[in-house]
């Protein structure tokens, strides 16, 4: 016969579970001896470590207690059932640890690889985090609004990053962010960059172009998608 308290170090237990059992009416409460302390025999034993492994499963403990009362072939259906919970469970802890590594590694959690490889490239560069977020925004908002055009113009982007003269000028842009809107700089920023548009404009018009209004969207909607001098600039290279 079994102390209350070696019944507990036996099914890994405490002894506060066990009276809980007993009062949820789980685990009957047995008579007391002469010297008035529970003694509890090998079918306790067994039950209780089946109460244990049910409730470790999440299984909810009024649910146990009919478990503990069914035949054998409910209670291996229901083991069955809790099994196949399990699994899932299982597999959306995996899913999120994966998605904890991806959001510890930076971008890739929020964008395609083929975004988030050419954000490393930028980075790579030399641009401003500053301009590498604006960009990261931009392409989120257009894959939200246009997966496929947004797959189109990733594609060219990161070819138009392998032109020298196109990276030049990116780098050149994205310092510019901080000029004044008077700097002598910016007309000779905006000639070289109407001269880039125009020996590039043939090829880019066999290009399909997509729906300009998801690119105004990721391009003029977001938190510091401007500046004084990007505004000038705008206007130095209209004129």
């Amino acid at each position: 016969m079994l102390t209350i308290g070696r019944l507990a170090d036996y099914a890994g237990v405490t002894i506060k579970a066990i009276r809980h059992y007993h009062e949820r009416g789980l685990l009957p409460e047995p008579v007391r001896d002469s010297s008035g302390y529970r003694r509890y025999t090998a079918k306790d034993a067994v039950d209780l470590v089946k109460i244990r492994i049910l409730a470790d499963a999440g299984v909810p403990l009024a649910r146990v207690k009919d478990l503990l009362d069914a035949g054998p072939g409910t209670l291996t259906a229901a083991i069955a059932e809790i099994d196949r919970d399990l699994q899932d469970r299982i597999a959306r802890l995996r899913r999120i640890r994966g998605q904890l590594a991806q959001l510890r590694g930076g971008d890739r959690l929020f964008v395609s690889p083929e975004v988030a490889d050419h954000l490393d490239d930028l980075r790579e560069l030399g641009v401003s985090e500053r301009q590498t977020q604006l960009e990261r925004d931009g392409w989120i908002l257009m894959r939200t609004a246009s997966p496929e055009d947004a797959a189109l113009w990733i594609a060219e982007k990161r070819e138009l990053m392998t032109d020298p003269e196109f990276r030049a000028l990116y780098l050149e842009h994205d310092a510019a962010y901080d000029w004044s809107p008077d700097d002598p700089r910016l007309p000779g920023l905006a000639a070289r960059t109407r001269n880039w548009l125009a020996d590039h404009r043939s090829r880019a018009e066999t290009r399909p172009a997509g729906n300009p209004a998801i690119a105004r969207l990721a391009a003029h909607s977001q938190p510091g998608a401007s500046s004084p001098a990007w505004d000038r600039l705008t206007q130095l290279m209209r004129g």
